[in-house]
């Protein structure tokens, strides 16, 4: 098992991006190899004041001079910087030099690369931004910026791509598929949603729970929210606003007093299990479902510990197949057009 990895890719790298795959190695999952994409001289200079061992087994180095900037417009960047580790990395992929490729870098250019150079399986034109987002238990958000205008058919197969990856990457069994509007009624929402309900609901390869109201998303009545890249944005950087929110008044009030730091003591395993359930530092990174082959898309803040389940995610939908069972599954959802 080959991962792609863009080693200058995010706020942290190279030092978080190394760090994280040494572990992901250290961890001893079946044969796990890394192709390091980036600056040679910087990969060993930061490896070296790191203290960590490039192995040859389980490492290989592929240069690329340039890097891709978060600044940088896009497709622009993709079509210019040809030497850029992401677009290297990618090339690579699309070679199959490895089974999946992951990158903290520029999230707009990750999805032009994705579609240009890897390209998609059949029936999808654009790939879709699919996040693992912690709640009552974990669920899928997709579309999560990807695509800002989304047709009926797109969130069909959003919906279709997003039953696949819970049931073969997180292992949910039949997964409850849900459309984000503001009812329940099927007759809610613009023209566009009222038809994508009535797709979603006609499709017999998915479980078609019916709309979901935003409020309803945290409990768990769906495994996979679809929404369009708008809407979803939304939905995301809401859902990380209040869980910051939260987590600072649970500190505050614990804080309070002595009584309160004492009561704490005693709560203490369950607020750690909670930090951890809302975690997304646990699932990684975030896929570009709909790309022929796995495209992982870490947070730029990402850390070690981020990098290191990213890259174990790369490995499940690798392994799984992910890409092949999904592009089996929308052979029946008319493709896209432009």
């Amino acid at each position: 098992m080959k991962i792609i990895l863009d080693a200058m890719g995010g706020d942290n790298a190279p030092a978080e991006i190394l760090k994280g795959a040494a572990a992901a190695v250290a961890a001893n999952w079946p044969e796990l190899a890394i192709i390091a994409v980036g600056d040679e001289a910087r990969i060993r200079a930061c490896a070296a004041e790191n203290n960590l061992k490039l192995d040859p087994e389980h490492f290989e180095i592929v240069h690329a001079g340039e890097v891709i900037e978060m600044c940088d417009e896009p497709a622009k960047a993709i079509r210019q910087k040809k030497d850029s580790s992401m677009v290297v990395g990618l090339r690579l992929l699309a070679e199959g030099r490895g089974d999946a490729f992951v990158s903290a870098g520029s999230t707009g250019a990750l999805h032009v690369g994705a579609s240009l150079l890897v390209r998609t399986v059949k029936g999808v034109k654009r790939p879709a931004l699919a996040t693992v987002i912690p709640g009552r238990k974990p669920f899928l958000l997709l579309d999560c910026g990807a695509n800002v205008e989304c047709r009926p058919a797109m969130l069909e197969a959003f919906g279709v791509m997003g039953s696949v990856y819970m049931n073969k990457v997180m292992g949910v069994a039949e997964p409850k598929v849900a459309l984000v509007n503001n009812g329940a009624e099927e007759s809610k929402g613009t023209p566009t949603y009222v038809e994508a309900h009535g797709l979603l609901k006609a499709n017999p390869r998915i479980r078609f729970i019916g709309n979901i109201e935003p409020r309803d998303i945290p409990s768990g009545a769906a495994d996979v929210v679809v929404a369009d890249g708008f809407t979803g944005n939304v939905v995301l950087k809401l859902t990380e606003g209040l869980a910051k929110f939260f987590s600072g008044k649970l500190k505050d009030m614990f804080k309070k007093s002595m009584g309160t730091k004492l009561g704490y003591l005693l709560v203490k395993g369950g607020v750690a299990d909670f930090k951890k359930s809302m975690d997304a530092d646990e699932y990684g990174g975030a896929p570009f479902l709909g790309a022929a082959k796995p495209v992982i898309k870490a947070h730029g803040s990402s850390n070690a510990r981020a990098i290191q389940n990213a890259i174990r995610q790369a490995v499940l939908c690798a392994e799984s197949d992910l890409c092949g069972v999904m592009a089996e599954n929308l052979a029946a959802v008319p493709e896209n057009e432009d």
